[in-house]
């Protein structure tokens, strides 16, 4: 039964992540950045909110907000699709549209919106339009033929309390994880990076995280409290020149029956935060898990399975993971 596609029918908060067919590292410093650029531009076409992102060697993490499925005029929808379309092309859509409306037609030019509305506020039609035109792009600029990406995405829906800063810091952290860089802040294919960078768009995304918790700050405030949370409260990262742990160490932690603190936990690969189908407060895990009780064996009683081996406060996610929940990569 495959169950790695929850979604809502409203706002939700999604976990996704997807990888290169092979784990082919073919991701260099300029297919990172062309990549954020594109995630951008399918984020502004869409009305979908990336919170935080990460792109590495071989993979690519993403926090996203999908918002309620909203009316979009004419007006927002040309200012959408000159994110994604050339000039010529959305002259061209502004055009019919605007000559079915002239004539009284307006069923016509509802059905040319809705070629595009229709791939907006949706969570699979995001996903699908940056993969597909970074594969395009990637297959003609490199002279390749076929398929780019490993298989189905994975997407975790998130919610409650606490839940979506947890999964920001994890992503945001991958490059610390994976021991490109020793601050997050220095790794400018990631949505912290990004910030500190200067981007409005990330800053907006990472300010959204505290305002979840019911503090709303601007961006200087949002930039102190969420470095503390990547830095663990400056614990550990400030004080550790090379970040991670060595699995034997790592190993020797949960056989002795012991549990890592959130910080450390944090630094290893989570297949919690990657194949939980959802994650977050005991009670937002059981709600979503009666909404979407069609996808879970009927024989399941209840939804939400405790996360082990971490100091997770609380989170739970909706399918319990019994071998290797925690691993310490030695590579992007």
């Amino acid at each position: 039964m495959r169950v790695s596609r929850i979604k809502e029918e409203g706002a939700a908060h999604y976990h996704i992540m997807s990888r290169i067919v092979d784990r082919q590292m073919l991701m260099n410093p300029s297919e990172k950045e062309y990549f954020r650029k594109l995630m951008r531009a399918v984020e502004a076409f869409s009305g979908c909110q990336v919170i935080t992102h990460a792109t590495l060697n071989n993979h690519w993490h993403c926090l996203v907000h999908v918002p309620e499925r909203q009316p979009v005029s004419d007006e927002e929808l040309l200012i959408r699709l000159r994110h994604l379309y050339s000039r010529t092309e959305v002259q061209g859509i502004a055009q019919s549209i605007q000559y079915h409306r002239d004539n009284g037609h307006e069923q016509a030019a509802e059905a040319i919106k809705a070629r595009y509305t229709c791939r907006m506020y949706d969570l699979s039609e995001f996903v699908k339009t940056l993969k597909q035109r970074y594969t395009q792009s990637y297959n003609r600029r490199h002279g390749r033929k076929g398929t780019l990406w490993e298989e189905r995405y994975k997407s975790v829906l998130v919610g409650g309390r606490g839940a979506l800063l947890t999964i920001a810091a994890y992503i945001d952290l991958n490059a610390v994880r994976a021991r490109i860089v020793e601050d997050p802040g220095s790794y400018r294919f990631c949505g912290y990076g990004e910030a500190v960078g200067g981007s409005k768009a990330a800053r907006e995304g990472i300010m959204t995280l505290f305002e979840h918790l019911d503090h709303k700050s601007d961006w200087k405030e949002a930039a102190r409290l969420y470095r503390q949370q990547l830095f663990v409260r400056g614990e550990q990262l400030a004080e550790d020149p090379k970040p991670g742990f060595s699995p034997e160490a790592v190993q020797a932690v949960l056989d002795a029956g012991g549990t890592l603190p959130k910080g450390q936990a944090l630094r290893c690969r989570v297949r919690y935060f990657s194949d939980g189908v959802i994650l977050g407060s005991r009670s937002f895990v059981d709600e979503a898990f009666k909404r979407h009780r069609d996808y879970f064996s009927p024989d399941r009683a209840t939804g939400a399975r405790a996360m082990k081996h971490g100091q997770w406060e609380g989170l739970c996610t909706a399918r319990r993971l019994r071998m290797s929940v925690i691993q310490v990569p030695h590579l992007a």
